[in-house]
């Protein structure tokens, strides 16, 4: 989402018609983002303010590929959650039960509001035998006063205290690509990824087995690719040069 449709909350020139073309054309398409704060429907709204019109179905995030890890690993299970309603309103939606007291996992996502009691309570439940599970390993996002500290930041001081590692579901994990090819009830072989990252995106869709494609509207200039030892299919400056290619 971020990088390839969309910066700074402002569509990215192409974006729209790359979607139309999409739609046209009845090619199935999820966006992903390992933004886990905001709800698909939340997504949807932000999104259509910039011009971009993308039905919540076809948004998927972290939080949702963690619901459905933990929905396949552990169904009917309960979890003590540090993140927003994009993750609470996932695990809910899953028939998990969200508490503090001996959960099945201590499940970490973003938030704006880290609370120093909130991360204690992780540390003591994850020593006392609670499974730990991150939305996804970003240690800084942005803002427009400059980066913040993301799940992937949080996540090393619970690790440093309990000694503990978490499972990273969202990107650069594979499985974030395989839910949502899943969900989509698509191929690896038939399916291309369009993402901005090497480091995130495009070694992710690489492992997924699927077709490469890095923008160079996002987080990877050109003259980084080649300090990378995997590289992408296709290289393109933005999302207008994929128009005719749908």
């Amino acid at each position: 989402m971020d990088g390839v449709l969309v910066r700074e909350e402002k569509a990215i020139p192409g974006a729209a018609e790359f979607l139309q073309r999409l739609a046209d054309r009845e090619r199935r398409f999820l966006v992903l983002t390992n933004n886990s704060i905001f709800t698909p429907r939340d997504l949807a709204a932000r999104l259509a303010l910039s011009g971009l019109d993308i039905p919540e179905e076809s948004i998927w995030t972290s939080a949702l590929a963690t619901a459905k890890f933990l929905v396949d690993q552990h169904p009917g299970g309960s979890a003590y959650v540090i993140g927003e309603a994009g993750l609470t309103t996932a695990l809910h939606e899953i028939g998990y039960v969200l508490t503090d007291s001996k959960p099945d996992y201590v499940v970490l996502g973003e938030t704006r509001t880290y609370s120093f009691e909130a991360i204690t309570k992780a540390i003591r439940l994850v020593e006392g035998g609670a499974r730990f599970i991150a939305t996804n390993p970003d240690a800084t996002g942005p803002s427009q006063e400059g980066p913040l500290p993301a799940t992937g930041a949080v996540a090393a001081l619970i690790s440093r205290a309990t000694r503990r590692d978490p499972y990273y579901v969202g990107k650069p994990n594979p499985m974030m690509f395989r839910s949502a090819l899943n969900r989509i009830q698509a191929h690896s072989e038939t399916t291309a990824m369009v993402g901005d990252r090497m480091d995130t995106d495009v070694v992710a869709g690489m492992e997924a087995g699927l077709t490469t494609w890095l923008v160079l509207t996002g987080s990877t200039k050109r003259a980084e690719i080649e300090s990378y030892p995997y590289r992408p299919h296709h290289v393109v400056d933005s999302v207008a040069d994929l128009v005719d290619l749908v």
